[in-house]
C-alpha cells in the first residue's frame, strides 16, 4: 500500500506541535511528507521547508497557493495536517477541503464558534475526510476504559471528574507559544479553557459516551493584564442525569501535564491518569481495586488495536498521536476505494470540534454571568 501524500501548513522551525505531528506521520509508516506552507513568512516558510528536506517547488510561502497548485498535479498532496494557531484552521482547511484533499487539524477546531459552524458545513459539503486530532483519545487504555463502560462493566455512570492542570503559564512568559495562546486574536476567546480545557471535555465525553447538556463554568485571569482564562472551574450536567466536574488551570505549580478522568457508575469506578499511560484502574464497587496494564491481563480488543509493542514497555504521548494519524490512513485507504473503513476505526471528528466550541462558549458566557447554568446546543 503506498504512502499518503501529505502536506503541512504552519509548523515550520521551532514550532513544537508541528514536529509532533511529523512523528505521529511517521510512526506506523502510513504517510510521507511531500509539501508544506510551514510559515506565515516567506523566508521561515522556505528555511523550514529545506530543514524537512522539501522540494523547493513544494514549498510554499502561503496556504491557499498550496491547495491550487497541489490539487492540479497528478502526485499531489492528498492529505494536509494543519497546524496554525487556532484562528487559521479555518480558512486554511476550507482551501483543502474544497478541492477534496483530506483534512488532519490541530485542536481545537478554530477560534470562533461561527467559524467552527462554517467548517462543519465545509466538510458537510466536501468529497474529503475530516480529522482532529485530539490525542488522548488515542491512548490503549483510554480506548479500554470507553471499551469497559460501553459494555456495562461499571454500570449506569453517575458521576463524571476530569482535570487537566498546568503550571507552565503561572508567571506571565512571552515566548511564541505563551504568547499566541494568550491572545484573544488567535486563540478565541477561551484561555485554558480551549487548550486545555476542550482536551479534558472531549476526553470525558469520548470515555463516558456521553454528550454535555448543560454547565456552569467560573473563569479567572490570575496572571495580571491576562485577558484569557489561565483557570477554569466547570460544573457539568450530562444527557441521561450524569454530574460532573472539570477542571483546567495553567496556573497550578507542581502540575506538568497531569490530564485525568474518573468516572463511577452503579457498580464501580474506572481512573486513568496521563502521565501513567499505561495504567488504568478499575474498582468494581465492594471489591479492592484493579489494575488493568496496556496488552496486560485483562485488556481487551479496543486497547489491542492501540498497542504496538509488549506489556511492560511505556507507550504514551507520541504513540497515542500516531494512533490518530493511524486511524485518520485507515479511513483515508478507505475512501480511495469508495469504501467505508472498519467498524473499529475511531476518531474525532468535526463534530467532535464543533462540540469543543461550544464548550469554550458556553464557559465563557456562563462565566461572564457569575456562573450562571448555560445548556450547550444538542
Amino acid at each position: 500500500m503506498s504512502r499518503i501524500r501529505l502536506g503541512m501548513v504552519g509548523g515550520g522551525n521551532d514550532a513544537f506541535i508541528g514536529a509532533v505531528h511529523r512523528i505521529a506521520a511517521r510512526i506506523d509508516d502510513r504517510y510521507e511528507l511531500v509539501a508544506g506552507a510551514l510559515s506565515s513568512t516567506a523566508e521561515k516558510a522556505q528555511a523550514s521547508g529545506a530543514a524537512l528536506g522539501l522540494d523547493p517547488a513544494r514549498t510554499y510561502d502561503d496556504f491557499r497557493q498550496m491547495a491550487i497548485r497541489e490539487a492540479r498535479l497528478k502526485n499531489g498532496i492528498e492529505a494536509v495536517s494543519i497546524v496554525t494557531p487556532n484562528h487559521v484552521h479555518f480558512a486554511a482547511a476550507r482551501e483543502f477541503l474544497k478541492r477534496g484533499i483530506h483534512v488532519i487539524c490541530d485542536k481545537p477546531l478554530t477560534s470562533t464558534m461561527a467559524d467552527a459552524r462554517k467548517m462543519a458545513k465545509a466538510v458537510e459539503r466536501a468529497d474529503a475526510l475530516f480529522f482532529l486530532t485530539h490525542n488522548y483519545t488515542g491512548y490503549p487504555m483510554v480506548r479500554q476504559a470507553r471499551e469497559m463502560v460501553a459494555k456495562g462493566d461499571i454500570g449506569e455512570i453517575r458521576v463524571v471528574q476530569v482535570e487537566y492542570p498546568q503550571d507552565w503559564l503561572t508567571k506571565h512568559e512571552d515566548f511564541k507559544q505563551a504568547v499566541w495562546r494568550t491572545d484573544p486574536a488567535q486563540s478565541g476567546a477561551g484561555g485554558s479553557t480551549g487548550d486545555i480545557g476542550t482536551h479534558a471535555h472531549n476526553l470525558a465525553c469520548f470515555v463516558t459516551g456521553l454528550r454535555v447538556e448543560s454547565l456552569a463554568a467560573d473563569l479567572q485571569a490570575f496572571v495580571s493584564g491576562r485577558q484569557l482564562d489561565d483557570n477554569a472551574h466547570v460544573m457539568l450536567r450530562f444527557e441521561g442525569g450524569a454530574r460532573g466536574m472539570l477542571w483546567s488551570s495553567q496556573v497550578a505549580p507542581g502540575n506538568e501535564n497531569a490530564l485525568r478522568i474518573r468516572v463511577y457508575g452503579e457498580t464501580g469506578g474506572l481512573e486513568w491518569a496521563q502521565e501513567h499511560p499505561n495504567h488504568l484502574w478499575y474498582t468494581p464497587f465492594g471489591e479492592p481495586k484493579r489494575l488493568i496494564t496496556r496488552n496486560g491481563a485483562g485488556a481487551g480488543g479496543a486497547a489491542a488495536r492501540m498497542s504496538r509493542i509488549p506489556p511492560g514497555h511505556p507507550e504514551g504521548y507520541l504513540e497515542g498521536f500516531a494512533n490518530i494519524y493511524s486511524e485518520a490512513a485507515e479511513a483515508i485507504v478507505a475512501h480511495r476505494r469508495g469504501q467505508q473503513p472498519d467498524a473499529a476505526v475511531t476518531y474525532p471528528t468535526v463534530l467532535d470540534g464543533v462540540r469543543g466550541m461550544q464548550f469554550v462558549d458556553a464557559c465563557v458566557r456562563s462565566s461572564a454571568r457569575n456562573a450562571a447554568w448555560v445548556t450547550l446546543p444538542d
